[in-house]
Formats: C-alpha cells, sequence, structure tokens
C-alpha cells in the first residue's frame, strides 16, 4: 500500500485529516504522524512515504525546510501543502520546489483532499508504470509527453497511427467529447517597462506551477508551459458541458487570474479558440487562439474567445509550421544544420518582402521558439546563449515588425546551426544512449523500432541506422541482449516456468524466446537454468 505521513502541529489537524478519508479504500496506510518537521524527517528516512501532507509553520523545523530538505534525498516524497490565507507568500517558495498542491484549511473538506490525493497516487501509478528516470534526465518521461503536447499542437504527426501509437505508449487518453485550447500570456504588472527581468524567470515558472494547479481544481485540462511567458491549455468537457463550455472556462480563468495577480501580481491575457471534437482538430483550435491573440486588440479584455469575433477576424490566416513538417523533424531529430538552415531560410523568406504580415510571422517565429524548447535538451539555456546579446530570447516578443521578427529568425537559425554542427556527434551519442536507457528500463515490454523513433521523433530508418553507427550492436541484436539478460535473472531466481518468463518479456512464443536465448547464450533457456540450481 502506498505509505502517507500527516504533519501539523496541532494534534486535532491530524485527528481530522486521519479519520476525514477512508485511507484503506483509497489503498493508502497512514505510516505516522509528526508535530514538526524534523519529526517528519526521521520518519520520511525510516519508513520512506510516498506522499507528505505537512503545514508550513511549524515549531523546530518548519514545512518549508521539510521540504527543502527532502529535496536531497534519491526519491523525494510527493508533497500536499497544508496553509492559510496569511500564509500565501511562503506559497511562492513551496511551488519552486514543485509542490503537488496546497490545501487551505479553512476550506478543507473531504472531497477537495480526495482529489489532491488521488492526483498523488494518478503520479505515483504512472511513474511505477513507466519506470521514471532520474529527475531532470534526458529521458524524463514528462520531457516525451510536453514534446508529444508540442506535436499536437503544431499538427506535427504523419499519421493517424503514428498519433495513436504514442498515445498508447505514453498512457495519454483523449476520450472526452470535445476539445478548447487556450493560448495565455503572462505579464508581471509590478515591471513598468516590457523588458523581462532575470527575476520575472522565477516569478513566471512558480505562477505556471500555481495555474497548473489552481485550473484544475475547476476543469479537465492539460496545461503546458511554451516559453518563460506563454503557456497553452487543453480544456477537455463531456458531453453535459458542451452547452456552457464558454461558461466553465471562463469561470476557471477567471478565478484563477483572480488569485495570481493577488498574491504575484502576474496578469494573464487569455485567447480561447474553437471547439473541436477530434483531438487530431486540436490544432486548429490552437491555430484560432494564437490568431486572435496576435492580432484583435485586446482593448481591456483579459479574456476572448473567436466565437464571439465577428467574422472578418475568422480569416484563418495564422502560419501553420505543418507545412514544413518533414524538414523540421529532419532537421531536430538529426541535428542537421544543413537542413535546419534550410528550413529556416525558407521561413524568412516567406514573409521578408510582406511587412503586412507581422502576426503570422510572429507566429511562425514563435512556433519554432515552442519546438526548440521542446526538442531540445537544456534548450532555455542553449537559448539565452544565442541571444545573449539582447535580453534573451523573449527579445522576440519586442518585435515591432516583420523585419525585426526576421532578424530573430536570423540569429536563431545561426545560432542553433552551430550548435548542431559543433556538437553534432555528441547530441547522437546522446541520443543513442538515451534510446537504450529507454530500452532497458522497459525491457519486459514489446518493443518495436517504430515505436522508440515515434517517442524520440526520429525516423525509424534513421535511428535503426544511428544505432548501428553508435553502438557494437544493431537495434533489434540490443534490445535482444537485453531481453536475454533480464531472462537470465528471471531464470536464475527459480520462480518462473521458461513460457512464463518468454511471456513476461514479450516474446511471441517460447519456441522463438529459447531460438534467440541459445543464439545469443549457446544453451537453452532450460540448459541455462538447469546450470545455475548446479552452480547452487
Amino acid at each position: 500500500m502506498t505509505q502517507l505521513l500527516i504533519v501539523d502541529d496541532e494534534p486535532l489537524v491530524q485527528i481530522g485529516i486521519r479519520s476525514m478519508l477512508n485511507w484503506e479504500n483509497l489503498g493508502i496506510e497512514i505510516a505516522g504522524t509528526a508535530s514538526n518537521g524534523k519529526q517528519a524527517y526521521d520518519i520520511i528516512l525510516e519508513k520512506q512515504p510516498q506522499i507528505v501532507i505537512t503545514d508550513i509553520k511549524m515549531p523546530i523545523m518548519d514545512g518549508m525546510q521539510l521540504i527543502e530538505s527532502c529535496q536531497e534525498l534519491p526519491h523525494p516524497p510527493l508533497f500536499i501543502l497544508l496553509t492559510s490565507y496569511e500564509e500565501f507568500q511562503l506559497v511562492r517558495q513551496a511551488i519552486s520546489y514543485q509542490v503537488l498542491d496546497y490545501l487551505v484549511k479553512l476550506e478543507l473538506t473531504e472531497e477537495i483532499l480526495t482529489a489532491s490525493v488521488k492526483k498523488a497516487l494518478m503520479i505515483l501509478e504512472k511513474e511505477k508504470k513507466i519506470s521514471l528516470p532520474p529527475k531532470n534526465a534526458v529521458s524524463d518521461f514528462s520531457v516525451f509527453v510536453d514534446n508529444f503536447y508540442i506535436r499536437l499542437l503544431l499538427n506535427l504527426f504523419e499519421t493517424e497511427e503514428q498519433f495513436e501509437n504514442l498515445c498508447s505508449l505514453l498512457s495519454i487518453r483523449f476520450d472526452s467529447a470535445a476539445y478548447a485550447v487556450g493560448y495565455l500570456k503572462m505579464a508581471n504588472t509590478r515591471q513598468s517597462e516590457s523588458l523581462l527581468h532575470p527575476e520575472d524567470t522565477t516569478l513566471f515558472q512558480s505562477s505556471y506551477e500555481m495555474m497548473k494547479s489552481l485550473i484544475a481544481k475547476y476543469l479537465p485540462c492539460h496545461i503546458l508551459f511554451l516559453d518563460t511567458t506563454h503557456f497553452a491549455i487543453i480544456f477537455q468537457f463531456e458531453k453535459d458541458d458542451l452547452d456552457c463550455w464558454k461558461a466553465r472556462i471562463e469561470d476557471a480563468v477567471n478565478q484563477t487570474c483572480r488569485m495570481l495577480y493577488n498574491y504575484y501580481s502576474i496578469e494573464i491575457m487569455t485567447a480561447i479558440g474553437s471547439l473541436v471534437s477530434n483531438p487530431r482538430e486540436i490544432s486548429s483550435s490552437y491555430s484560432d487562439c494564437r490568431q486572435i491573440f496576435e492580432e484583435t486588440p485586446h482593448a481591456g479584455k483579459h479574456l476572448m474567445f473567436i466565437d464571439d469575433m465577428p467574422d472578418s477576424a475568422k480569416n484563418h490566416n495564422v502560419f501553420h509550421i505543418a507545412i514544413f513538417k518533414d524538414e523540421l523533424q529532419k532537421a531536430f531529430s538529426e541535428y542537421d544544420s544543413k537542413a535546419l538552415a534550410a528550413v529556416m531560410n525558407d521561413i524568412i523568406e516567406l514573409f521578408h518582402n510582406d511587412s503586412r504580415h507581422y502576426a503570422q510571422a510572429l507566429s511562425a517565429a514563435s512556433n519554432v521558439l515552442h519546438l526548440v524548447l521542446s526538442y531540445l535538451n537544456n534548450g532555455e539555456n542553449l537559448l539565452n546563449q544565442i541571444f545573449s546579446e539582447s535580453s534573451g530570447y523573449n527579445c522576440l516578443y519586442e518585435a515591432e515588425n516583420v523585419p525585426q521578427i526576421m532578424q530573430w529568425m536570423s540569429v536563431l537559425r545561426d545560432g542553433l546551426c552551430r550548435l548542431f554542427s559543433e556538437h553534432q556527434k555528441d547530441y547522437k551519442n546522446r541520443t543513442i544512449s538515451s534510446v537504450k536507457k529507454y530500452i532497458n528500463e522497459h525491457v519486459e515490454e514489446k518493443i518495436t523500432l517504430n515505436q522508440v523513433a515515434d517517442i524520440f521523433s526520429i525516423s525509424p530508418n534513421y535511428l535503426s541506422i544511428l544505432f548501428s553507427k553508435y553502438n557494437d550492436m544493431g537495434f533489434v541484436d540490443y534490445i535482444n541482449h537485453a531481453k536475454i539478460e533480464r531472462a537470465k535473472l528471471l531464470l536464475s531466481e527459480g520462480t518462473m516456468k521458461v513460457y512464463e518468463i518468454s511471456d513476461k518479456l514479450g516474446y511471441e512464443s517460447a519456441f522463438y524466446f529459447s531460438r534467440v536465448f541459445k543464439k545469443i547464450e549457446g544453451v537453452s533457456p532450460r540448459e541455462y537454468s538447469n546450470s545455475s540450481v548446479t552452480e547452487l
């Protein structure tokens, strides 16, 4: 069962939380209670609970110090923070540690606590299922998920089969009745000028984390951080919501933005695209909201719907990066500087001689920017290096005309091409290392070249060539060797039959498994098992 620790210096609060839910029905066992952070930390070291519900203000060691101390542990627990209204300034710091949720004590109900705990259980289940690598690792599951959603928003999937395959591999479900996309921009109202200050980056990241936590309480959605100041929200609706979907969004966005403004002085400008029923049409809704955001004066409005715009504004004249799909996929997956230069030049040329298309040019540049942030490991730091002579890559949004946008694109093109050329071999080796890591972590599943290529946004043919060139064996051979190594371990344990191991490792039949085993080890699985017993 999942272990949960309750930390609060008020005994009545401890008792209240223990008795509020039927923890056993949720598959949770209370690992204990603690009255301060020091006691809690000792319990965490001893019992390693996966979830901790903790108060902020406590004697000896407070909740913030407890959370900070646990960040150094190999597997820190998920934290749910208990807070009072007057403690919201501390929430900023808590969010920087990626606290899962925060609950106001005076508003705590059975429903609110259940929703928060279930969110933690879902995260733990997903981590268990996919064997999450260490935080910030190249193969981090969240990187794959964000990459998936960027491709969905920009319509970069080549086929329906590729889309469905990745949904299955990443456990992403689209079973809602309809979807709508919101495009949002954050602005710090405490700064009078438009330039982005260094401290704003942390503030916007914290605001994004709070937004992500808050808005999901009002409406099911997926939020994607696009760059320092922009993010997208994919809202999900059931049949009962379709008659009032705009009102649902308006309530969720307004309530969340009001709290962000009250505690962070962050203002949010939001544009909402059209309602679509097919998840493959989410890119169309995203295109809608991008269009009205860039082309329609806000005139004091913080929230706009494309459905409320006059027909003249619905010209669907936003730049679609999908027309460069193949070239972009090749450039980014193969770190090909020549391919990147060619596609960037084509995009620049489209707008270079037509200054009327400011919104489309900005859309083109920001779409490329979001691809870079999504595809490249440590992409934000690389971009800030490229734009080190200006105010960082966000200077794109300071551009006032098409020539300035094209100049930004030229700087990005030259910087990326330089990086690709300098580090191409290192990038390729890193990609192969990530693929091998993925195979080893999913060795008990059926793994195919097409599946892995889709996850890493690489063509199957290129992945096969790359794997053979930068590894001592081919892709299929590596998978078989990894599976046989796991099979040897299972055979040595002596608790499973050969056909059970074959099935566990994803082989089509025990006969084929035995053939592969003998080819690699020189003996059959049964002979290997007998020899292991003899040696013992």
